[in-house]
């Protein structure tokens, strides 16, 4: 009798290729490499470094007894709260029917392309999933060149003379982050205007992630949907401006003239993940709705954040790295070009072999720009800016008033550890190509 070998798995075409997220998959790694005992800075995972607010602990904890499965669009009293919240914090008008809730503003990312026979438009540098999820869902991308001196944002020329007579009869997606992952960059009121005015003349859909919209630096977020109502669709959710990634939940906006395609994507999560979880629901109004604790909770956190990216661009410029100073979120793209010469002696062409290096000598956890849609042999890499105790920041907030040499000592001690790292690590590339 000969042994089983088990069914025959042929992987369906969509898949070819297809690896683990590389920012779930570092995060792995950072957990392995602890455990063996080697010292990480962990610049890799975007993940929130500040503790969940009170108030949503307290509410959590309260509906810890909430069982049963709700609407698939979500808790009306939150969807309620989510359109009191829209209008309040960014004169958006959006009608609770059409705003959806879901486990992650990233599953409702997937279901919209999946909804559509599109092209998905996406600026270089752009977040690791985006691009992926397109080829799950059967859609193609244009890719559309950014440059370090617009601070990698997306221009409208580019956008008009990208996609001109590319959409081929198809819904043309373009996906805007901002403030952005992997850049930090964000838009003035200008820009989103021009890029609104482009997509409307095209006939194109906007579909914008504003999951950092509430840690804009300046807390001065505005929407493209201001500029562009009857077609942009807004995905926001709890995980960066209310540190509670690990609760998954997740919010998409769709206006009026799109209620159609809010239809869509309610079907396909009935089908799919069927609801959010109620507790966590039943949780997150009271993030959405006027409360003073969390109002000071974003002031606070965005206090700590800002003085974080301006000690560390700095830094980052005194060691000779190119960065475009952060508007928000928690990243930097940092472009190492200006060591090439000196790398390429050390065996180190492109940004994997970098950000391994980085990795290997220094625990200098980094992600590579070509997971971001660059080119391999550039030499980027993502640096997320996480890597210090949120809560601790939050209590020495008076340290940042009138900062002195001592106060990244107080606030980021890891990441200012991480920089002397990083600076000794350029200088021995210096000395040992002289």
């Amino acid at each position: 009798m000969s042994a089983s070998v088990g069914p025959k798995l042929i992987p369906h075409p969509r898949q070819a290729g297809l690896v683990s997220s590389a920012t779930l998959a570092i995060n792995e790694r950072i957990r392995q490499l602890a455990l063996e005992g080697k010292e990480i800075f962990n610049f890799g995972l975007g993940q929130s470094p500040f503790p969940v607010p009170q108030t949503l602990i307290r509410a959590l904890r309260e509906n810890a007894h909430q069982k049963d499965y709700l609407p698939v669009r979500g808790l009306l009293t939150l969807r309620e709260s989510v359109s009191h919240w829209f209008r309040r914090r960014f004169s958006l008008e959006f009608d609770p029917a059409n705003i959806l809730i879901a486990p992650g503003s990233k599953e409702l990312l997937f279901l919209i392309q999946m909804a559509l026979d599109c092209q998905l438009i996406l600026p270089s540098p752009s977040w690791v999933s985006y691009h992926p999820q397109s080829r799950m869902a059967g859609n193609s991308t244009i890719w559309i060149e950014t440059k370090e001196s617009d601070h990698w944002n997306l221009t409208p020329s580019a956008l008009r003379k990208t996609c001109e007579g590319q959409l081929d009869g198809k819904t043309g997606l373009l996906l805007l982050n901002y403030p952005n992952n992997p850049t930090g960059a964000t838009y003035e009121d200008e820009q989103l205007a021009e890029i609104a005015s482009v997509a409307r003349d095209m006939g194109i859909l906007v579909l914008s992630d504003e999951i950092y919209g509430e840690i804009d630096h300046k807390g001065r977020h505005t929407s493209i949907a201001r500029y562009y109502s009857e077609g942009s669709v807004v995905t926001t959710g709890l995980s960066k401006w209310c540190g509670a990634g690990g609760w998954r939940l997740g919010v998409a906006a769709f206006p009026e003239a799109l209620s159609e395609l809010a239809d869509r994507v309610a079907v396909m999560a009935s089908e799919t993940y069927t609801s959010t979880s109620a507790p966590i629901q039943f949780a997150a109004t009271a993030a959405f709705e006027e409360n003073a604790e969390i109002d000071r909770y974003l002031t606070n956190s965005r206090k700590v954040l800002e003085f974080v990216a301006n000690y560390l661009h700095r830094e980052l410029v005194s060691c000779g790295i190119s960065a475009p100073a952060a508007a928000g979120g928690f990243y930097f793209f940092c472009n190492f070009e200006s060591f090439r010469g000196q790398l390429e002696a050390r065996g180190i062409a492109d940004s994997h072999a970098l950000a391994e290096a980085l990795l290997n000598d220094i625990g200098l956890v980094t992600l590579p720009g070509a997971v971001f849609g660059r080119r391999k042999s550039e030499l980027s890499l993502r640096l997320s800016y996480v890597d210090f105790d949120g809560e601790s920041a939050l209590t020495h907030i008076r340290s940042i008033d009138s900062p002195d040499e001592n106060a990244a000592a107080i606030i980021c001690p890891r990441i200012k550890l991480a920089m002397e790292k990083l600076s000794g690590w350029l200088e021995s590339a210096n000395l040992n190509y002289q």
